[in-house]
């Protein structure tokens, strides 16, 4: 598909949201049909070549349901998120538009859930965003006018009551799929289950995990979650992802913020003869 074609980001879409949808997005479709969906996460570059997006895009070509445009995570700036999505349904991908609440305020998050709806955005995830202090220019000045619950009943808004909020009219609504952020693995475990509940109840109609490296936490995570009905009542999509080498793991363990690799991970790579085809295990 030519850079420069207009027509809809999915083809295959319907033009307005099915009945009971939210969206016309393939992720929202491929859960209620209830099929195993697939998300994954695009590398933003430090870059302002576009080709650097569609070169990393098309390696999940065919595989994916959607590909998430991350929002300056681990505050690190990189290409902004509404950019990578605006080249992303450009070329006829299903992008998940990250929002951090670290950098902007209400009126800039409004503005950038209209504007990327309107270029064909059909899926949303609300976050709170890591704090200036994990990333590289820490002298940088934190907002957090919102945060993920407040951000999440905001696009609520703004789809289901077309109003900002500030009470006035929204002609035509964004139609978005609402999602956000879990982590099982960090403490207190017993109240993130209800942390869950409560992003349901904002408006969140499917979760991320944080990269999840000890299934026990998880199975026991979803053990409550399950004890409470709240996956009747949002899709929840867990994260994995290879681990190139113990040295790596150990990294990602002391650097990235929510990320909880389990000691005995970390020695299985140590012990084996081929750390990077054992990280893919």
């Amino acid at each position: 598909m030519s850079i420069t074609d207009t027509n809809p980001a999915d083809p295959s879409a319907p033009l307005e949201p099915l009945p009971g949808h939210s969206s016309r997005g393939r992720l929202e479709r491929v859960l209620r049909r209830g099929e195993f969906a697939v998300t994954t996460e695009l590398n933003p570059p430090d870059s302002a070549d576009p080709q650097e997006v569609y070169e990393r895009a098309a390696i999940f070509e065919g595989w994916v349901d959607g590909i998430n445009a991350v929002d300056a995570s681990g505050a690190n700036c990189h290409m902004s998120s509404v950019g990578i999505c605006a080249l992303l349904t450009r070329m006829g991908y299903a992008p998940i538009l990250q929002i951090a609440c670290r950098d902007k305020n209400r009126i800039a998050i409004q503005g950038d859930i209209l504007g990327a709806s309107a270029m064909g955005v059909q899926n949303i995830l609300c976050l709170t965003g890591d704090g200036v202090q994990c990333g590289d220019q820490p002298g940088a000045k934190p907002v957090f006018d919102l945060d993920c619950m407040s951000l999440l009943e905001t696009a609520r808004t703004m789809r289901d009551e077309s109003k900002f909020l500030s009470g006035r009219k929204i002609t035509t609504p964004p139609h978005v799929f609402l999602g956000a952020a879990i982590n099982p693995f960090a403490p207190p475990y017993d109240f993130r289950p209800m942390r869950l509940k409560k992003k349901i109840e904002a408006g969140a109609q499917f979760v991320q995990s944080q990269y999840c490296y000890d299934v026990p936490m998880f199975v026991e995570y979803m053990k409550r979650v399950r004890d409470m009905g709240l996956h009747e009542q949002c899709y929840i999509l867990c994260g994995v992802g290879p681990l190139a080498s113990a040295r790596t793991a150990k990294w990602m363990r002391s650097n990235v913020p929510g990320v909880h690799i389990p000691d005995h991970i970390i020695a299985r790579l140590e012990g084996a003869a081929d750390q990077k085809k054992e990280g893919k295990q």
